[in-house]
């Protein structure tokens, strides 16, 4: 599907918007590109269909995204002394269903995420996202932010940020 120029140019930096908030760690601003009911979604095996008749790594709606970051910048929350850092490549972004004047979108992308923490080694994620994107008030916001990681039925340490 070929999308035109200026709407995939105003997705791109939507996508590349939302890593910046999460490498700078500004939940509330990365919470701000979500719509009221948006929903942020790490399936726990590939090619899952739906998160309610499966496990999942996570499946938050906007209160449990709340508890998260508020507990990631609590002062005695012990996982974050000391801070998780963490940077986001995103790319590949590619509209696969939709248009400019459609009220929803949906976009693929592929990222690779290097995590860190001091007296941890560095963590390397990768893989793909799907963001189904809704228009409101002349804005693209998430509606559902999909992240299948490529290990995602590996074994793993802590999850302690967004992905």
């Amino acid at each position: 599907m070929g999308a035109d120029l200026g709407l995939q140019h105003r997705i791109e930096q939507l996508l590349f918007r939302e890593a910046d908030c999460l490498d700078r760690r500004d939940w509330d601003g990365w919470e701000a590109l979500f719509a009221p009911d948006g929903m942020y979604w790490v399936p726990l095996g590939h090619d899952q269909a739906d998160p309610l008749n499966h496990a999942s790594l996570f499946f938050e709606d906007s209160i449990m995204r709340d508890v998260r970051r508020r507990r990631l910048d609590q002062v005695h929350a012990w996982s974050q002394h000391p801070v998780t850092y963490a940077a986001r490549i995103v790319g590949n972004v590619r509209i696969v269903a939709g248009t400019d004047d459609a009220p929803t979108l949906r976009v693929r992308s592929t990222f690779q995420m290097t995590e860190w923490r001091r007296g941890s080694d560095l963590r390397q994620l990768a893989g793909h996202y799907t963001h189904d994107l809704v228009a409101i008030d002349e804005a693209w916001r998430i509606a559902l932010k999909r992240v299948d990681l490529i290990n995602c039925d590996g074994a793993h340490e802590c999850f302690e940020i967004f992905i």
